[in-house]
C-alpha cells in the first residue's frame, strides 16, 4: 500500500478534469464527487482514466466505479489500497 493524501488527489483531479469555480481548499474527504464538485457522466470516464494513467488501477464496472467516486475520501482510499506506481 502506497500512502496516499487527500492533497495528492485534488492534484490529480485539477491537472485531469475542469473543475472551474471551485476552490479545492474548502473540500474534505466527506466531499461527494457529483453533486459536491459538479462532475458528470463524462468526468466518470476522465476518473477512469485518470486513475489508469496516473496510478495503474482499472476500473472494471460502473457498479465497482459508483463506490470507489462516491467521495473525496473513497477515492483516496482506493488509490492508496491500490495503486501500482
Amino acid at each position: 500500500m502506497i500512502a496516499t493524501s487527500l492533497d495528492d488527489v485534488k492534484t490529480a483531479l485539477t491537472q485531469n478534469l475542469s473543475l472551474d469555480g471551485i476552490d479545492l481548499a474548502s473540500v474534505d474527504e466527506n466531499t461527494p464527487l457529483f453533486s459536491g464538485l459538479g462532475l458528470d457522466s463524462l468526468d466518470a470516464i476522465e476518473l477512469v482514466i485518470v486513475l489508469r494513467k496516473n496510478y495503474d488501477i482499472a476500473v472494471e464496472n460502473m457498479e465497482e466505479g459508483k463506490e470507489i467516486f462516491r467521495t473525496l475520501g473513497t477515492l483516496r482510499e482506493h488509490i492508496e489500497k491500490n495503486r501500482k506506481k
